[in-house]
């Protein structure tokens, strides 16, 4: 008689990893695919476009997960990532002194947006969708204000600039920056007791209430922090093109969500990896500077960035899931229904 037995604890945390396998495989073909036709984007100027591009949008694409997380979306980052940078030229005005003071207001207008957003999504109980983009629309509109008022071509303070560029390991530390913020974010969830019930709220928001969780508090706290981290992948952007516009949050509307798709977090909320979703947005930098130097006409470069949107939505880690629990069923009733005649 054959013995059949039950998937082990390693088989169950497969299931779980699975669903963030993809985003590695995809940067492996890319990896491949720009050795081949398009070399020069794994060495020299082309990867040194890659680093900071792909840790602006990792900064801004972490704090998406973290709304993502709790089951809703933010539509406002574009409008909040420039406020921010707009906010570090104006109140710094070129000083090197007021460095500090202007990375805390754009900081804390950020985190007002946040709470803003929060309130009205978790509070009130409105779509997230349409709030975050009305939101969105009134920082917009509070960004061409804030823009008027300020010297055109005026820069942020040379010393920011400066600091950033400072190489480590020859790498600069707008890498650094989003690589410890990653760091942080991966140590809070799986180490701390506030990621986990967070992890908790965003699963299971009515199991989590039932439980004595605070699920509006946790909610609230997503949006906040979530905008936060625009404000310093805003921050992070002035300081590299120095002289900021009031279209540089422009291609970071869709850009963080395709990140946290293709990193594998699930959109019901609950499940995300912030390694994953690093990795996804340096892929989509990537993806984007290997279009560049294959001098790809800018309309199919959209085509294509969209093809990997959908994509990554077509092998998302839901449907990943999905699929393996359901073997993972199907062999659980062959388990229990026992060996067939032929089989003893």
């Amino acid at each position: 008689m054959t013995t059949r037995k039950a998937p082990s604890a390693t088989l169950t945390r497969f299931v779980v990893v699975s669903r963030y396998m993809p985003v590695y495989l995809a940067i492996g073909v890319l990896i491949g695919v720009a050795a081949i036709w398009a070399p020069q984007v794994l060495t020299g100027p082309a990867m040194g476009a890659i680093t900071p591009f792909g840790t602006f949008l990792a900064v801004a694409a972490l704090g998406q997960m973290l709304v993502i997380m709790t089951g809703g979306i933010d539509l406002s980052v574009p409008g909040t990532l420039t406020l921010a940078a707009i906010i570090t030229v104006g109140v710094s005005q070129g000083d090197d002194s007021r460095i500090v003071i202007a990375i805390l207001t754009a900081l804390g207008v950020a985190a007002l947006i946040g709470l803003v957003n929060g309130l009205l999504i978790a509070g009130l109980k409105l779509n997230a969708l349409i709030v975050t983009l009305a939101v969105g629309q009134i920082v917009n509109g509070r960004v061409n204000l804030a823009y008027t008022g300020i010297a055109i071509q005026s820069a942020v303070p040379a010393a920011l600039s400066e600091w950033m560029s400072v190489r480590f390991l020859g790498i600069t530390r707008f890498f650094w920056i989003g690589v410890v913020i990653t760091v942080v974010l991966i140590l809070l969830f799986r180490y701390t007791t506030f990621g986990r019930r967070f992890q908790v709220v965003g699963a299971n928001p009515v199991a989590a209430s039932v439980s004595g969780l605070r699920v509006s508090f946790v909610q609230v706290s997503a949006y906040v922090v979530a905008a936060m981290l625009y404000a310093v992948a805003g921050i992070l952007l002035a300081a590299f093109l120095k002289t900021p516009g009031v279209t540089i949050g422009a291609p970071y509307l869709l850009g963080p969500i395709a990140a946290v798709v293709i990193g594998g977090a699930s959109l019901t909320g609950g499940l995300a990896s912030p390694l994953s979703t690093w990795a996804a947005a340096m892929f989509l930098a990537g993806l984007n500077q290997m279009m560049r130097v294959m001098g790809l006409p800018t309309a199919l470069q959209f085509v294509v960035f969209g093809a990997v949107i959908i994509g990554g939505m077509l092998v998302s880690g839901d449907r990943i899931i999905k699929g393996v629990e359901r073997v993972l069923r199907e062999r659980r009733s062959r388990v229990r229904a026992g060996p067939s005649p032929t089989e003893t």
